[in-house]
């Protein structure tokens, strides 16, 4: 209390905070005036939390929806000293990220992957490198069997000890967690040629660091730090740093060594007699080793690791959560499951897998998947950047603007959707029961920045789930009604994770 005391009336201390203050107030009254012209309209800011105040930290989607309500589909928002522009609505998001593609295409520097990754990668790296980055990435992933069939029996290998370790539990309740393990072996499958063990030490230190990263990204502290253009608590910072190093020393070895003699090590990842191993080594190594002699600038280890992170972090998380959500949903409405298990039963034979190309044969299914993604709003938004100055709906926003186009806004769209907030598979299906796209299914975002990873995604998220219902009934556990089972307050991390329960797997006759 002494202390209190001595701070509150410490007259030096007074004058700073003062200071702040004012300088505060003069910098939004001033910025204010001098983008009246310019910048959309918004809330009023406060001094140096700007609008901090009206955001739910834990669920920013669904406050940037509320003010859209209010200033309309095209606002400014003030994240501390940070001017940011939101775009929200089907038409917005839309317009922009389609017709505007080359004016929206950067992404804003965020200070803790500027300090880890220093702008390297595919997910937060602009201009050229990014350009580079992508097509590069893009390429490589098509030549490791992404969308082709040779990933096709990859995924089916996989289910099969997807549905072992089910059949371990032997009829016991246990966690939905458990289904990350599938999703992301496929995609260490792509990067180190070979899958893991689900027992594995690494493996399951590899697991743990990825929920760690991504804990870190949907904390209040990375929310704090991106919206104040702070830098994080010492102590924070380097707990976050050491964790993506911890997650990248597997790709640290000695990379690239000399052009006559190239090797890549990964010890204890690469089986010397894999044959995807082999093809990995000799098609990727050597395309990558070819294009760093043309372009040291942009191919460095540096780039290579940020971007092998990059593809670990997003493609692990986002299609693993996805299927925890699916089991989830299928055990809160088992009238769909079942419907789902009779559509199954008419396509495909007894004995034998849905292959991708059935999902043209199964509607119901098909559309059960679209909605499962469209309903639980997996990733709510990730900023982008204005690349030049750009003209927008009347307004100009000036070249290194912070935007947001809500994903969430569009997928929860009531202009597009019949009953936006209820898990209703009947949006992606017309009056015969035939599968209807739908543009505002915009679950894998648009324009040049769309996720890469998006046929893997799909391909991944039918067979897992035609090839577990084919196998088991998903209930709620003995003692859990299914009304208790609770889809309206996720677990923020960088997704939208469902909160910790268990699943109950019956094996079908």
């Amino acid at each position: 209390m002494a202390f209190l005391t001595s701070f509150i009336c410490d007259p030096a201390l007074i004058c700073l905070l003062c200071a702040l203050v004012l300088l505060g107030a003069l910098y939004f009254s001033t910025g204010s005036k001098n983008s009246a012209c310019k910048l959309p309209p918004g809330p009023s800011p406060l001094p140096i939390i700007g609008n901090l105040h009206l955001l739910d930290i834990r669920r920013q989607d669904k406050s940037l929806m509320k003010l859209g309500e209010e200033y309309g589909p095209v606002f400014t928002l003030h994240f501390g000293f940070q001017k940011v522009v939101v775009l929200t609505g089907y038409e917005a998001v839309k317009e922009a990220l389609v017709n505007f593609p080359e004016e929206f295409v950067d992404r804003p520097a965020i200070p803790i992957f500027e300090e880890i990754q220093h702008g390297n990668g595919v997910f937060f790296s602009t201009g050229e490198l990014w350009r580079t980055t992508r097509r590069f990435t893009m390429s490589t992933m098509r030549n490791l069997g992404m969308g082709k069939q040779m990933m096709e029996e990859k995924i089916f290998e996989e289910l099969h000890f997807l549905t072992e370790m089910i059949k371990s539990h032997r009829g016991e309740p246990f966690s939905l967690r458990s289904f990350n393990i599938a999703p992301t072996n496929i995609i260490f499958l792509m990067l180190f040629g070979e899958r893991f063990d689900y027992k594995d030490p690494m493996f399951l230190s590899l697991l743990r660091l990825i929920d760690e990263v991504m804990n870190l990204l949907g904390s209040p502290y990375f929310q704090a730090e991106t919206g104040l253009s702070l830098h994080l608590p010492p102590h924070t910072l380097l707990s976050s740093s050491l964790v993506f190093s911890h997650l990248a020393a597997p790709f640290k070895q000695p990379t690239m060594v000399d052009n006559h003699r190239p090797e890549w090590h990964f010890p204890s990842l690469l089986s010397s007699d894999a044959t995807w191993s082999k093809y990995f080594q000799n098609k990727v190594k050597l395309v990558y080793l070819k294009e760093k002699n043309k372009k040291k600038s942009l191919f460095h280890d540096e780039n290579l690791v940020a971007s092998i992170l990059d593809l670990v972090m997003a493609g692990t998380e986002t299609t693993a959560t996805t299927l925890q959500w699916t089991i989830l949903l299928m055990m809160k409405y088992p009238e769909i499951q079942k419907k789902v298990q009779e559509e199954i039963g008419r396509v495909v034979e007894p004995g034998s897998r849905a292959t991708y190309e059935d999902r043209r044969r199964m509607p119901f299914t098909n559309a059960v998947i679209h909605e499962v993604q469209r309903f639980i709003t997996l990733l709510p938004h990730v900023p982008r950047c204005t690349a030049v100055d750009t003209h927008f709906r009347g307004y100009l926003i000036p070249k290194g603007t912070t935007v947001i186009p809500s994903l969430t806004s569009v997928l929860l769209d009531k202009t597009q959707w019949e009953t936006p907030y209820e898990f209703n598979p009947n949006h992606f299906l017309d009056t015969n029961g035939k599968f209807v796209k739908k543009d505002a299914f915009l679950a894998f975002s648009s324009g040049r920045r769309n996720c890469i990873g998006e046929s893997l995604a799909k391909m991944e998220l039918f067979l897992f789930f035609v090839g577990l219902l084919q196998t088991f009934t998903f209930r709620a556990p003995p003692g859990v009604a299914e009304s208790d089972l609770d889809l309206t307050v996720p677990e923020t991390t960088f997704t939208l994770r469902p909160r910790p329960q268990s699943t109950w797997a019956v094996l079908r006759k």
